[in-house]
């Protein structure tokens, strides 16, 4: 039985679909995680404990786990993490170095600069001198402020003046500490695309279209629809010069073996990198990705492909395929959903998933990092698909009450 290696968070989404993905393969799946390295198997995965922010002596005790045939990675730090234990165990992955880059915002940029790609213009920061009165001295505006190594758009803010660049430096400083980024604002259409890279070669798997307007102040992502809806032939053939960009990020990173999750924006200058990160896509949202017929699943493609097998033939399943990522109305406690029967009903639903548990307090962008849950639809078209979602989504009456306040 061939073995593959998972770095991931204890509670991360993805676990269970790989986990289910392996049995499907007869390969078996050893989980190295964030876990305590002191309880006894506490979550009873039998999981490796690897301290991500130190992971080294856990990399060591990985090495007494294997041999290992395969890595793999999801999330950020976890790849990160499984870069370097693939370095040491002799295993392919992406470098170490490549996945520190596309892990952290300011050096993704400076790579992407260095190799001639079109990038804002950008500038790191303190915290301290972004909350000073002068904070906002060779700013251009609208700005976005980012922090450095937060996931997907935790603490990313638009700013259009001084006043509102100052409230958004205060917010994220509330948030945590270090360093962040400054950058234009990048106006157009966004977009994102799941890949697999071999020896540094990108495939691209699909190709995503976010319907929805990502003009801030916040970026909260909702619908991802797929195939694009975007011109596929010359003369304007959009999805091309995604798929070159994405190929140049990267390039210009150093990603050579694995799954990579690129994000762009696309205006009448031409393609613009947001992110090309060493991992698939997060959350529940790969479910929406179906190969082949009878298809397999992302997962279980990724699994072939760290074990060496070719899938260079991987084509997406016929139809229009849409997820929708459930965005929090307002910072609440989650007290239940209503209206899910009727969301079902309506035509082209595959499933609904509510991922907020009963009692779980719920942040709103810029300050939370998860949704209330997923919506899965498919349909011959991606309008057909975009209707829908939108459609199952009115249904749906969540409630959030106010939490009481904490008295020290």
């Amino acid at each position: 039985m061939k073995r593959v290696l998972l770095v991931a968070a204890t509670t991360g989404y993805q676990v269970r679909e790989f986990a289910e993905a392996a049995r499907s393969l007869d390969v078996e799946l050893v989980l190295a995680t964030d876990r305590c390295h002191i309880l006894d198997n506490p979550w009873g995965d039998d999981a490796a404990p690897v301290r991500f922010q130190d992971p080294e002596p856990g990399i060591e005790g990985l090495a007494a786990r294997g041999p290992f045939d395969g890595i793999l990675a999801v999330g950020d730090r976890p790849a990160c993490v499984a870069a370097q234990a693939a370095e040491r165990l002799g295993l392919p992955f992406h470098p170490a170095e490549a996945a520190r880059a596309a892990a952290n915002k300011l050096l993704a940029r400076e790579h992407f600069r260095r190799a001639g790609m079109p990038v804002p213009e950008f500038r790191r920061m303190s915290l301290v001198e972004a909350r000073s009165d002068a904070s906002a001295a060779g700013v251009r505006f609208p700005c976005v402020l980012k922090p450095l190594d937060s996931s997907a758009s935790r603490g990313v803010i638009r700013t259009n003046n001084p006043k509102e660049f100052r409230a958004a430096a205060e917010r994220i400083a509330r948030m945590q500490e270090g360093d962040i980024l400054v950058e234009d604002y990048i106006p157009g259409r966004e977009f994102a695309l799941e890949g697999l890279v071999t020896a540094g070669k990108l495939q691209t798997l699909a190709l995503f279209d976010k319907p929805d307007p990502l003009e801030g102040p916040y970026f909260e992502e909702t619908i991802y629809v797929t195939p694009s809806r975007e011109p596929n032939r010359e003369p304007n053939d959009v999805q091309r010069r995604i798929r070159e960009t994405a190929q140049a990020a990267v390039t210009a990173l150093g990603l050579t073996d694995g799954p990579v999750h690129a994000e762009m924006r696309v205006n009448e200058h031409g393609v613009w990198i947001l992110e090309a990160a060493a991992r698939p896509i997060g959350g529940l949202c790969a479910r929406v990705l179906r190969f082949g017929t009878p298809y397999c699943t992302l997962e279980q493609l990724l699994l072939r492909h760290a074990l060496g097998g070719n899938v260079s033939s991987a084509t997406l399943a016929p139809g229009s395929h849409g997820v929708m990522m459930i965005p929090i109305p307002h910072a609440g406690v989650y007290r239940g959903v209503q209206g899910l029967e009727e969301a079902r009903r309506v035509p082209g639903v595959e499933d609904i998933v509510i991922t907020a548990k009963e009692g779980q307090e719920m942040l709103p962008l810029p300050e939370g990092s998860t949704y209330l849950g997923f919506l899965f639809f498919r349909g011959p078209s991606v309008d057909l698909v975009l209707d829908c979602l939108r459609e199952a989504h009115r249904y749906l009456r969540f409630i959030l009450s106010t939490p009481l306040p904490v008295v020290k």
